[in-house]
């Protein structure tokens, strides 16, 4: 079932980057600070500050479509940009081809999203310490999540952005235009410290009942921080990211893989046994295209990755974005782990089925998050209430990431361990070699294994091989790894921002 806690009707309507309003993160309007600052009273209240905060979480339709999971998977040589023609979604193509500019692209959106989180987070870690009456262990539980949720949001923009401002508190009005960025350094610096911070207080748990499914646990702090220090790509400290992820998630005995590789993304294996951490959705919200942006509490990527005009068995019509490149399918051919990931279309014609071409099409779908007729929603916008979860951190990256960070630190031994338990579930055979062939055995298992989840771009950028992979799609070093600053927000800084490299 999904968790109880993020089914509240949220209150607080924070008018700063919703994409109903026209004012940016950094362009405050006073006149809704004195209400949100009265509302905190409670237990209660605070509670639903803090479901505010998750909600972010789940955004994809801040300015337009920026649904992460399917940005990244365009971003990649998992897929391309897709949809009905090349005019769909300019932002997509542009991302797809990396003919980025600071007035074409996600950029706006991703960035709003970021700081609409960061903006929550700090404001329930201000008042959750002034309001009376509340336990110990409820503050201290709030605070551990709003840091892990403040630190994942981070994250997100620093590896999207490069320099960014960093706001460890509310910033006072007067003071909005006075905002400087950060280096990359100073971010991951805090982003650290807060999942420190989280991970080693007390009161946050490792495991959840069900009402609670999809709150942060002790588990998936120290997961993301073993993979913030992995990304890092700071060599003498590899060993310290595999022993975060080998003492704190791996060790805890509480994450195992999945028997079958095909039961991970059913629905009914949601926070199940190889779950870290999912962001939740729902399809009881009856969203429909009045409260389209943010408000439906719906997955839209699973729209998005179905077959356009789809008439046939199983799979629900979808919007053909995001169809897999011909590389991809490629490289899966022979892996017991194809026929999870990749949709054949041809397989499904010769077998009666129909669907519209889309742009880019390569006959080859989205398998992982295909949305199925069983389980459309049956009240509001089917389009807009898809409940599937989203992976974002499972047992198998975790392995996968430990094993990278021991053969990264010359400990081949462990590596392989880690690596052959991800093949060994499906049945493949183990590997046994060494050095850089094993490191390039780690990548290549992570490329098949975390296929169309939107982890390809990102290693391939942390690891320095994105200008190789990703050449031919239009990628150019030292800067496509960093989306650009939008222009928008570059005007409204008034010159205090300095745009990313190459834009």
């Amino acid at each position: 079932m999904k968790m109880k806690f993020n089914k509240y009707i949220i209150l607080i309507i924070i008018c700063l980057t919703a994409n109903s309003c026209t004012k940016d993160y950094l362009e405050v309007d006073p006149r809704g600070l004195v209400f949100e600052s009265n509302f905190y009273q409670t237990e209660e209240d605070v509670f639903k500050g803090l479901v505010a905060v998750y909600d972010v979480l789940q955004w994809g339709g801040t300015n337009g479509w920026t649904m992460q999971l399917g940005l990244l998977n365009t971003a990649s040589d998992d897929c391309y940009a897709g949809g009905s023609d090349a005019s769909d979604q300019p932002s997509w193509v542009a991302y797809d081809n990396f003919t980025l500019d600071p007035d074409l692209g996600p950029q706006r959106g991703l960035w709003q999203k970021g700081f609409t989180g960061i903006y929550r987070a700090n404001q329930i870690l201000e008042v959750v310490d002034r309001v009376e009456g509340l336990s110990s262990e409820f503050v201290n539980r709030t605070k551990a999540e709003a840091k892990f949720l403040r630190a994942y949001y981070y994250f997100d923009l620093v590896r999207f952005f490069g320099n960014v401002p960093l706001f460890t508190a509310v910033v006072p009005v007067d003071q909005i235009y006075n905002q400087t960025q950060a280096t990359p350094q100073q971010v991951y610096a805090q982003i650290e410290a807060d999942l420190n911070d989280a991970r080693n207080t007390f009161e946050l748990p490792e495991t959840l009942p069900p009402d609670e499914l999809g709150r942060v646990t002790k588990g998936a702090a120290s997961a993301l921080l073993g993979k913030v220090i992995l990304y890092q790509n700071d060599e003498s400290r590899m060993a310290e990211a595999a022993s975060v992820f080998v003492n704190d998630v791996i060790g805890t005995g509480l994450y195992d893989l999945e028997f079958d590789f095909g039961d991970i993304f059913k629905l009914d294996r949601e926070f199940g046994v190889e779950s870290v951490f999912e962001i939740n959705y729902s399809g009881n919200q009856r969203g429909g295209w009045g409260n389209f942006g943010n408000g439906t509490e719906g997955n839209y990527n699973v729209q998005f990755f179905g077959m356009r005009d789809y008439v046939g068995p199983l799979f629900a019509t979808g919007w053909s974005f995001c169809p897999v490149t011909e590389k991809l399918a490629a490289a899966m051919q022979g892996d017991p782990r194809m026929e999870h990931t990749i949709i054949d279309g041809n397989e499904l014609k010769n077998q009666g089925a129909s669907y519209t071409e889309g742009y880019q099409n390569t006959d080859y779908f989205i398998r992982k998050y295909a949305g199925l007729q069983e389980d459309r929603a049956l009240d509001g916008e089917p389009a807009l209430n898809w409940s599937y979860n989203v992976r974002e951190i499972r047992y198998a990256d975790v392995l996968l990431m430990a094993a990278e960070a021991y053969a990264r630190a010359g400990q081949d031994a462990p590596a392989r361990s880690y690596i052959n338990q991800v093949r060994a579930r499906v049945g493949l055979p183990a590997v046994n070699s060494s050095g850089s062939q094993l490191l390039d055995d780690i990548y290549k298992e992570r490329q098949l294994e975390l296929a169309t989840e939107g982890h390809r771009f990102f290693d391939l950028v942390r690891t320095g091989r994105a200008a190789a992979e990703l050449g031919d799609q239009g990628f150019v070093q030292n800067k496509s790894e960093l989306l650009p600053i939008s222009q928008f927000e570059m005007d409204i800084m008034n010159g205090a921002f300095v745009q990313n490299p190459g834009y």
